[in-house]
């Protein structure tokens, strides 16, 4: 019997090229979205069903599994995908804007999966994958407010993993680096205030520039079918992180940082 993932997010970027890489190794894919009518034609498949779903609101997200288990039985897979990036100084983000940022890329994450865990202890088994990034776990200037949400989903992970060990339920995260996809180009927000001006345009140069030199949607959607068939309990899979990530991780944090500003600020 063919194995299902629900996955959010799955219009554009990796959410749309993990919907396609799966349903083409026989996998049944719920690929939700907040408007299923702008559902690329790529996800025209006998193994997908297009379903709406914002991560936001808590009847969209019930309709959704209910409609998920109504066609396939059950739910193998979640992967918690849906988010976008807010980007500018902090004193430059209003107040409204982190609320919504935290609203869907974590608060939206949490509400999913509190609704699906019910069902996955009924089977007796599932697994919970999470879309966090490279910089769940190194912070970079301009982004405070994406970074705060992300570093919360490994947190929340982390701790997941332990209070649902005993239901058979499994938690993994997928940690991509630069992406080449939609998110680097029209997935966010931006906030920009003029004292920071100059700085930050440096920083979106290097962005847009390590964007482009960036992992494909496709091939962070391998990543995440190699995570989901792991029956060991890894919790992190990094999806082509790049040099910062490394040298993030193995530089001493005072040169780290004054390659960092060199780079992105000053």
């Amino acid at each position: 019997m063919a194995k299902t993932i629900l996955i959010t997010g799955a219009s554009s970027g990796i959410g749309r090229a993990t919907a396609v890489y799966f349903a083409e190794r026989g996998w049944n894919v719920a690929a939700t979205m907040r408007e299923p009518v702008k559902a690329d034609s790529v996800l025209q498949h006998p193994q997908i069903s297009i379903l709406a779903l914002d991560v936001t609101n808590a009847d969209s997200i019930a309709q959704a599994i209910a409609a998920t288990l109504t066609r396939y039985k059950k739910i193998d897979v979640l992967l918690n995908n849906a988010g976008y990036g807010l980007f500018g100084p902090i004193e430059a983000i209003d107040g409204q804007q982190i609320q919504q940022q935290f609203a869907t890329n974590l608060f939206g994450l949490i509400g999913v999966t509190q609704q699906i865990l019910p069902v996955m202890r009924g089977s007796g088994e599932g697994l919970i994958l999470n879309v966090s990034s490279i910089i769940g776990r190194m912070a970079l200037p301009y982004a405070s407010s994406y970074i705060a949400t992300k570093f919360a989903v490994e947190g929340l992970s982390e701790s997941m993993r332990y209070e649902l060990e005993p239901f058979n339920i499994r938690v993994k995260m997928i940690e991509p680096g630069s992406i080449n996809t939609e998110f680097g180009k029209g997935s966010k927000q931006m906030a920009v205030s003029d004292p920071y001006r100059a700085s930050m345009a440096k920083f979106l140069a290097v962005f847009t520039k390590s964007n482009a030199a960036g992992a494909k949607p496709e091939e962070v959607a391998k990543v995440i079918y190699r995570a989901a068939n792991d029956s060991s309990n890894r919790l992190r899979y990094l999806a082509k992180p790049g040099p910062f990530f490394w040298m993030n991780r193995f530089l001493p944090d005072a040169v780290w940082r004054q390659l960092l500003v060199k780079a992105m600020v000053k």
